[in-house]
């Protein structure tokens, strides 16, 4: 297994309910390390660009409007195999479908209002990482 590092985004529906220490708890309790972390409102300008890469889908749109529509925590985990780690602590998109006792599971209120997001790969994670920090503010 290979050490990592993935962006965790805790979304507007999760810092709305106040659940920035209970969802970083189970992160760290699964043995996650929070090595970087700020709160933030995105800007649409900042939403857009970070999901750009969904840019031609339907729920884009909807995305960054509800990605600005509060405050966020961006947050940078490390561990080993920290991507797939994380993904499967966060559970199913559609918190219908995610397995008990996971983020989505306990805290999702929708597909879009899921509580939280993750990097899906190592590539994906870089871009996002730097999308928000830079080097000298991953303290891990």
């Amino acid at each position: 297994m290979a050490e990592e590092r993935t962006l965790s985004i805790l979304k507007p529906d999760a810092t709305r309910r106040g659940l920035t220490g209970t969802i970083n708890a189970q992160f760290e309790e699964a043995g996650l390390r929070i090595i970087a972390q700020k709160r933030l409102r995105l800007t649409l300008k900042q939403a857009q660009g970070f999901y750009a890469v969904h840019a031609e889908r339907a729920f884009y749109d909807d995305l960054c409007a509800y990605m600005t529509s509060g405050p966020v925590v961006v947050q940078v985990l490390e561990g080993e195999d920290a991507i797939a780690k994380n993904r499967e602590i966060m559970g199913a998109t559609n918190p219908k479908n995610a397995a008990e006792g996971t983020i989505r599971a306990k805290h999702g209120e929708s597909v879009e209002a899921n509580s939280v997001h993750g990097s899906d790969a190592p590539e994906t994670a870089a871009f996002e990482i730097a999308y928000f920090f830079s080097a000298i503010e991953l303290v891990g």
